[in-house]
């Protein structure tokens, strides 16, 4: 990770994140789209663990195909239509990120694009 972690001592009493992330210079930007838990045949499943993992595997596809890895994350937003999934879409978020700490924001939202969608997850990576 090329990436210096600001810490404030807010973000390390709500959750796994960073407060700030200051990326170095010349680095390569990723930036992807809103990304939901949708499999590749188009099947959406129905609960938000399932969903979590699938669109975190996506981003996680992304990161390396562009050769980057988690730790590469510099800003998530992660956007849930139901607060109570908040507890089990932590849970995988957790698992997924391990160590990496990137500056974070959810947002509960009344809907998504399709009404089956439970998230999206968008986010941003930078190397060297």
């Amino acid at each position: 990770m090329t990436h210096k972690i600001h810490d404030i001592g807010v973000a390390a009493r709500i959750g796994t994140y960073s407060d700030c992330i200051e990326a170095s210079p010349n680095q390569r930007w990723l930036f992807t789209s809103g990304t939901p838990g949708m499999d590749a045949a188009g099947e959406l499943p129905g609960d938000i663990t399932a969903q979590a993992e699938l669109a975190w595997g996506h981003i996680l596809t992304m990161l390396d195909r562009a050769g980057m890895a988690v730790g590469d994350l510099v800003k998530i937003t992660q956007y849930l239509t139901r607060a109570e999934d908040i507890p089990a879409y932590a849970k995988v978020r957790a698992r997924m990120l391990g160590d990496a700490r990137p500056a974070s924001m959810m947002l509960v939202v009344a809907a998504l694009p399709r009404p089956e969608f439970l998230l999206e997850i968008e986010a941003v990576a930078a190397r060297a």
